[in-house]
């Protein structure tokens, strides 16, 4: 039984499989581009409460001045 090695880097996971632009029309991507902004936004939205979190969890756990 092989198992995994949990150092091993982990392939990188490819989470927007864009469409043929070619086949899309003027209109579409339009659209298409302001789809990406919004996700855009919720992602940086996201990074932001994960850094706040993270800022937040490295003030509780700081250790105080000798």
């Amino acid at each position: 039984m092989l198992i995994p090695d949990e150092d091993a880097p982990k392939p990188a996971r490819n989470l927007l499989i864009p469409p043929p632009l070619d086949l899309l029309g003027v209109d579409e991507l339009r659209a298409y581009i302001t789809a990406l902004e919004a996700e855009i936004s919720r992602v940086n939205a996201t990074i932001s409460a994960k850094n706040a979190h993270k800022t937040a969890a490295a003030a509780f756990f700081k250790t105080p001045p000798a």
